[in-house]
C-alpha cells in the first residue's frame, strides 16, 4: 500500500473525529439539565440516587432525581429544577 495514502487517511480520520467531538460541544452549550421533567423511560442519563446509569431506564413519570436537557432558561418554565434543588428535595 502506498505510504502517502495511509498518512492522509490517518489524518483524515482524526480531523473527522475532532470535528464530531467538537458538534457535541456545542449543542450542550445552549442546554441544561432539567430535574423533575421527565416521563418514564425519557430520562437522558443517570440520575442522583444511583439506581441507573443509562438515558430511558427511568420507571416513573417526573422523578425528582430523573432529568432530561432542555434549552437553557426553559427549566423552570417546565416546573423543573437545577440538579442543586432536586438534591435538596431529596434530602428531605
Amino acid at each position: 500500500m502506498n505510504p502517502q495514502l495511509i498518512v492522509s487517511s490517518a489524518l483524515a480520520s482524526v480531523l473527522a473525529l475532532g470535528l464530531i467531538g467538537s458538534a457535541g460541544a456545542a449543542d450542550d452549550a445552549g442546554k441544561e439539565k432539567c430535574f423533575g421533567i421527565a416521563k418514564a423511560g425519557q430520562n437522558d442519563c443517570a440520575n442522583l440516587s444511583g439506581s441507573h446509569s443509562c438515558a430511558g431506564q427511568s420507571k416513573a413519570d417526573m422523578g425528582a432525581d430523573e432529568w432530561k436537557y432542555v434549552a437553557k432558561g426553559t427549566c423552570r418554565q417546565m416546573g423543573g429544577k437545577s440538579a442543586d434543588e432536586a438534591k435538596m428535595a431529596m434530602k428531605k
